[in-house]
C-alpha cells in the first residue's frame, strides 16, 4: 500500500479540500489501530491529543479515509459503522458473535477459491465480495451451559 499519508493529501487535494492538522491527525491515530474501529471509539482517542477536535470532524474524516482508500467501512449487522485499515489485497472475511460482539478475521484460501468457483459456475467475474459468518462464540455458549 501507498503511504497513507500520501494518498490521503493527493485524495483531499482532487476533493479540493485542505489538509489540516486536526485531519493529519485522525489519520495517525486511526493509523495506529488494530482491528475496527468505530467513529466514537476514535474520537476518544483522538480528543486525548487534540482537544478542539470535534466528533463531526473525526467523522467526516473517517468518511474522506475510506474514500482515500485508507479506511474500509465494515458491517456487523449491529447498526454500527466500523471502519479498518484497506491493506491492498489483503481481504479477509469476519466471524461475529451474536451474543457479545465479539469479532475474528479470517483469510481463508479454500473459501476464497470456493467463492470464485460458485460466482464462476453462475458466469459472474467477482470484482469484490464481504463475507460474515454469524454464530456464539466459545465465550458465550460456555455462558448458556451455566
Amino acid at each position: 500500500m501507498q503511504d497513507p499519508h500520501v494518498l490521503f493529501n493527493d485524495y483531499a487535494a482532487k476533493q479540493r479540500l485542505k489538509m489540516t492538522p486536526q485531519r493529519r491527525h485522525i489519520l495517525d491515530v486511526f493509523l495506529e489501530q488494530k482491528g475496527h474501529v468505530t467513529s466514537e471509539e476514535l474520537y476518544e482517542l483522538v480528543k486525548k491529543a487534540y482537544k478542539t477536535i470535534g466528533q463531526a470532524t473525526v467523522y467526516r474524516t473517517l468518511k474522506l479515509l475510506s474514500g482515500a482508500g485508507i479506511a474500509k467501512e465494515v458491517d456487523f449487522g449491529d447498526g454500527v459503522t466500523r471502519y479498518e485499515l484497506q491493506q491492498g489485497d489483503d481481504h479477509h472475511d469476519h466471524l461475529i458473535c451474536e451474543g457479545c460482539g465479539e469479532n475474528v478475521e479470517v483469510l481463508d484460501e479454500e473459501i476464497e477459491k470456493l467463492q470464485e468457483q460458485v460466482a464462476a459456475r453462475h458466469g459472474y467475474r467477482l470484482t469484490r465480495h464481504k463475507m460474515y459468518l454469524y454464530g456464539i462464540c466459545p465465550k458465550c455458549q460456555g455462558k448458556k451451559k451455566a
